[in-house]
């Protein structure tokens, strides 16, 4: 459903100074329902100006990330368009040009303070327990003054003219208005000595050119909204609809979640990083699921949502500030109804690569018949293996003392076993519909219950205390696999006396 609002322009803008996190695909994810629910555009742009943090291959792998999440970009560093570059650092020049609009129309400085001594001004503010800020010496320079030591090659920066009085105001689409004393405020740097921008000229830039409407990003930058509303009024530019969204916090809901964390929630199986999802069995429609609630929700009620729904109900408005802990029990649940939700097919197809992984040769009519007698059973995909490998196996080796049913000693079981092999050796094919009420009645005959001999069998097959549905399973491995599994149960009951 096409919503009324006009169509957006939106862009995720990561660092490419690590890997894509669960912040960053929480943002990437609302810009691309946004984009997509009002016909706009969703647009990548890599904010690369940070040359000493850029890690190689990780715009690479943000690229990825978000085509395994189904987050197609319209625009972007790899796919173009009519807004380019989409790399910051390949701006660099249009960023300058912006900046010297700023000095000559006095909303801007060149500032020639060294490291060194601004280092030295912080030590003192912070001995004064003043809050660190520049203290203005270039601020005053004659224009003049400062563009002979520019031109006579002195380094330099870039500074924003920051009113020094007054207050300004701006709103947060979450928050209301936000108003801010002008004084509390820093000259902040626009451009580095080495002639890049930095995020907030950049980014300001940026938005202005590409035609931003919506900026949705991280609460982190909430500080710093004034200074972005005042580049913009500098400019004489309209602001954007800022949107600064909600903080995750650790599992436990205490503190704020960091990729420091990261290391801790791998022992436990889990990541922040959307590279190992797929490795660890998560479906990409529910990691979208799960973090699209973690700052949005439709109503109380509603908790399972497709792509397609999410496109067709998510609302701005209904975004909340309030921080969400991260909940990967959440995860789990919703993976498991996703899974639920899948063709048999798509299923077995999504399956494939967690057996190979593991050395298994497989076929796509075994993995066709697998997949709904494990779809019910499984939380994530990976899970597959340990749960179903033994379909491909020639051969299981079961724990003899498995093979004991509760209750019987080894030969009795092994009697059991033998009856059950003599049963199922008259049918020339173990069709599960076929097989399992003749040895129902089996069970009847012996005065026993279904789960001593059907977990002799379960053990004997499978290799498993726990298995897939067992006559499903017997199908799907075949008749002499399933008679060659059960007499070497039998020999190793017979071994045990």
């Amino acid at each position: 459903m096409m919503s009324e609002q006009k169509p957006v322009r939106v862009r995720f803008a990561p660092s490419p100074t690590g890997h894509l996190h669960l912040g960053g695909a929480r943002t990437a994810l609302y810009d691309f329902l946004l984009a997509r629910q009002t016909g706009g555009q969703f647009i990548l742009r890599i904010e690369d100006t940070d040359r000493k943090r850029y890690v190689a291959g990780a715009e690479e792998e943000i690229c990825a990330g978000l085509r395994w999440l189904g987050l197609e970009y319209d625009e972007g560093p790899d796919v173009g368009g009519p807004c380019g570059p989409y790399r910051q650092s390949e701006r660099k020049e249009i960023h300058q040009e912006y900046a010297q609009r700023l000095v000559k129309e006095g909303h801007a400085y060149y500032c020639f303070c060294s490291p060194e001594r601004l280092s030295k001004v912080r030590e003192e503010q912070q001995r004064q327990k003043l809050n660190p800020r520049y203290d203005g010496t270039c601020r005053n320079l004659a224009p003049s003054e400062a563009l002979r030591r520019v031109n006579e090659g002195e380094p330099y920066t870039v500074r924003f003219r920051t009113p020094k009085d007054g207050v300004t105001r701006t709103t947060d689409l979450l928050r209301g208005e936000i108003a801010v004393d002008n004084s509390s405020l820093d000259d902040i740097i626009l451009v580095k000595s080495d002639g890049y921008a930095v995020y907030h000229l950049a980014a300001t830039v940026d938005d202005h050119l590409m035609q931003i409407t919506h900026v949705i990003r991280g609460s982190e930058w909430l500080s710093t909204l004034p200074v972005h509303a005042l580049i913009h009024r500098a400019f004489g530019w309209d602001e954007p609809v800022w949107v600064h969204l909600s903080v995750f916090l650790k599992p436990s809901g205490k503190g704020k979640m960091s990729k420091r964390e990261a290391a801790d929630l791998a022992k436990d199986g889990y990541s922040i990083f959307i590279k190992d999802f797929e490795a660890l069995g998560y479906l990409p429609e529910a990691v979208n699921n799960w973090i699209a609630l973690m700052g949005w929700s439709y109503d109380d009620r509603t908790e399972f949502f497709s792509m397609y729904d999410l496109i067709e109900k998510f609302n701005l408005e209904k975004l909340t500030p309030s921080p969400a802990a991260i909940n990967f029990t959440k995860l789990d649940h919703f993976n498991g109804l996703h899974i639920r939700a899948l063709q048999p097919g798509d299923l077995a197809r999504r399956i494939k690569p967690y057996y190979q992984r593991e050395g298994y040769v497989t076929d796509d009519d075994t993995l066709l018949k697998i997949a709904p007698i494990v779809q019910e059973h499984i939380v994530t995909l990976d899970e597959v293996v340990e749960k179903a490998g033994f379909f491909f196996k020639d051969s299981v080796v079961p724990v003899a003392e498995d093979l004991v049913a509760k209750g019987l000693t080894a030969r009795q079981s092994a009697e059991i076993a033998r009856k059950a092999y003599h049963l199922l050796s008259q049918f020339s094919e173990m069709k599960a519909d076929v097989i399992e009420p003749p040895m129902r009645k089996l069970v009847e005959e012996l005065g026993l219950t279904a789960g001593q001999v059907f977990g002799i069998l379960r053990v004997a097959v499978t290799g498993q205390k726990v298995s897939p549905p067992l006559f499903e399973s017997m199908e799907i491995v075949g008749r002499e696999r399933v008679l060659a599994r059960i007499q070497r149960a039998i020999n190793l009951l017979e071994a045990m006396g």
